[in-house]
């Protein structure tokens, strides 16, 4: 059997990035694994660390036995803490060190990938131990490898990929986080709608209905006289989604009409990743 048509998309996705990934950090010098990247607390070094590390757990390896440091000022909760333990284990490591894993753990999730015949909703083991679906978790890895792409890319001033098929992943997946922010989190007005409007490499126009319950929906439809409106571009959305800078340091990117109050709280609540 081959791989179920629904999971496809994530594997050429997931394959798509950490081929990117390898042809960015392979040439590397031993200094540059230590350049900062977006992610917070994380060199290069440590980007990458996380991306095998997390293939390695898809393989069904053990995770590593490891104490943390007391001084890693960027943990402060407990999912931080799971990812960080795959990422300080292999603090230390050299280049060549670094490149041969991610080689030899690309080979091994490739092989996986291609042997894969389990059903979309076969249950598997996520991160923390949780139980997820295959599907969820091809998803996932997917996102997250390609948002890692571009915490590299920026970081090595190599712009790129953009619209790759992962960028298409990242897109429906914070997309699926959006009512959230806008209903719960920045507690929109029951009855509202707010729209965004996002141009670049991926562009989408996006509006979320809030109903009488409070509940948030999405939706394709434009909508007449909204609480509020965003227009910004394909980068800054998916980097103020992810944690990757905030809307202050945005700043003229983000265009934002409506209740000064309303946008200010759905900028303020627009990350969707732990």
């Amino acid at each position: 059997m081959s791989l179920h048509p629904t999971l496809q998309p994530y594997a050429d996705a997931w394959n798509h990035s950490i081929d990117a990934i390898s042809e960015l950090v392979n040439p590397l010098a031993e200094a540059e694994w230590n350049r900062r990247t977006p992610c917070p607390g994380w060199s290069v070094r440590d980007v990458v660390s996380h991306v095998i590390g997390l293939d390695c757990e898809m393989l069904g390896d053990p995770r590593p036995i490891h104490t943390l440091p007391r001084d890693l000022f960027h943990v402060t909760n407990e999912a931080q803490r799971y990812m960080e333990m795959q990422v300080d284990v292999r603090r230390h490591h050299t280049a060549p060190e670094m490149t041969s894993e991610l080689e030899y753990t690309v080979i091994r999730r490739n092989r996986q990938i291609r042997n894969e015949s389990r059903q979309p909703d076969t249950v598997v083991r996520g991160p923390m131990g949780k139980e997820i679906t295959l599907e969820l978790a091809m998803r996932m890895r997917a996102f997250d490898v390609w948002v890692h792409e571009q915490d590299l890319r920026t970081a090595l001033g190599r712009p790129g990929n953009l619209d790759s098929p992962g960028a298409l992943v990242t897109r429906d997946l914070l997309l699926a986080g959006l009512p959230k922010v806008v209903a719960k989190e920045a507690e929109a007005p029951r009855s509202s709608a707010i729209v965004f409007d996002v141009h670049g490499p991926v562009e989408f126009l996006r509006t979320i209905r809030v109903d009488i319950q409070g509940r948030g929906t999405l939706e394709t439809a434009p909508a007449l006289g909204p609480a509020a409106s965003f227009s910004l571009d394909w980068e800054t959305y998916f980097r103020l989604a992810c944690g990757r800078i905030s809307a202050e340091k945005a700043g003229d990117s983000i265009k934002a009409e409506g209740d000064p109050e309303l946008t200010a709280a759905i900028l303020r609540n627009f990350a969707v990743t732990p």
